[in-house]
């Protein structure tokens, strides 16, 4: 059984998510993920952008189509990334969100950015999709992965939605260099506070998604991109180190304690933030 349930994934996302916009490096845009620094990027916008921009090309490489291009963001927070993509594309699109908090505010994003004729984000599981939801040509999880509390359901669910020919890309974190006892614990304070069920290395990304019917195409390693140790992080980790110290660890504090462990593990390469494109079999 998973540790953290469809429910316990919500209630994080609706207590923390206020604070998420607004102290994460994608706050100014309504982006819940990190900012990468990836070839050709020159600002913070771009950096913030990044890895839409990599699945916006996917979309652009989609075959020829009369129609729109229907898209699903599974996992979609506020809506930073479909509202992006639609200002930058003709598509018709979806986000799933548990958080009722987040499909709420998603929704009047939408709205004040004269998107609700093509997009919306809705409440949902994306391990048990509503049933009327459209065929979609792409679908994309950018760090909601590893919430699925079962990784064969979220394929399987993949698998009904996207068409064959259609493209899954996610972009998460996952295990990187194998280690020792550290690493363990280390991995563990990231799962505890990010409430992460699906921490899986790449060759098992691509055994569940083979076995859903999904060819690999390509994963791309951005951990060399994302900035590590910022000014702002090592404040962080010393205002939990003067806690821990005091012996006060309030619960609220659990996504501080996960992102921390999250920095050291990226830095030590125990964990890779990567990018893997899938097609749908036919």
């Amino acid at each position: 059984m998973a540790p953290f349930d469809a429910a316990q994934v919500r209630r994080y996302y609706d207590r923390h998510t206020a604070a998420f916009v607004a102290l994460g490096e994608g706050g100014h845009v309504s982006a819940i993920h990190p900012a990468v620094w990836g070839p050709g990027v020159g600002d913070r916008r771009a950096a913030v952008h990044y890895v839409e921009d990599l699945i916006a090309d996917a979309i652009r490489r989609l075959p020829p189509s009369p129609d729109p291009p229907r898209v699903v963001d599974l996992g979609c927070g506020v809506g930073g990334s479909l509202r992006y993509l639609a200002d930058r594309l003709p598509i018709r699109g979806t986000g799933i969100t548990l958080s009722p908090v987040q499909a709420q505010r998603a929704a009047r994003l939408v709205r004040e950015a004269g998107l609700s004729d093509r997009i919306a984000c809705i409440e949902g599981d994306f391990c048990d999709l509503p049933p009327d939801l459209a065929p979609a040509d792409l679908a994309y999880a950018i760090e909601s992965f590893v919430h699925a509390p079962s990784p064969v359901a979220f394929f399987e669910q993949c698998r009904q939605l996207i068409r064959p020919g259609g493209v899954l890309a996610i972009c998460d974190d996952f295990k990187g260099a194998p280690a020792g006892t550290a690493a363990d614990r280390t991995m563990e304070q990231f799962r505890e506070g990010w409430h992460v069920n699906a921490l899986l290395d790449p060759k098992e990304l691509r055994a569940h998604a083979e076995a859903a019917a999904f060819d690999h195409i390509s994963t791309v390693d951005l951990s060399p991109y994302l900035e590590i140790r910022r000014t702002r992080d090592r404040a962080i980790s010393a205002f939990l180190s003067v806690l821990g110290w005091l012996a006060i660890a309030p619960a609220s504090l659990g996504p501080l304690h996960g992102g921390r462990a999250l920095q050291t593990c990226l830095a030590k390469g125990w964990i890779r933030y990567e990018l893997a494109i899938f097609r749908r079999a036919g």
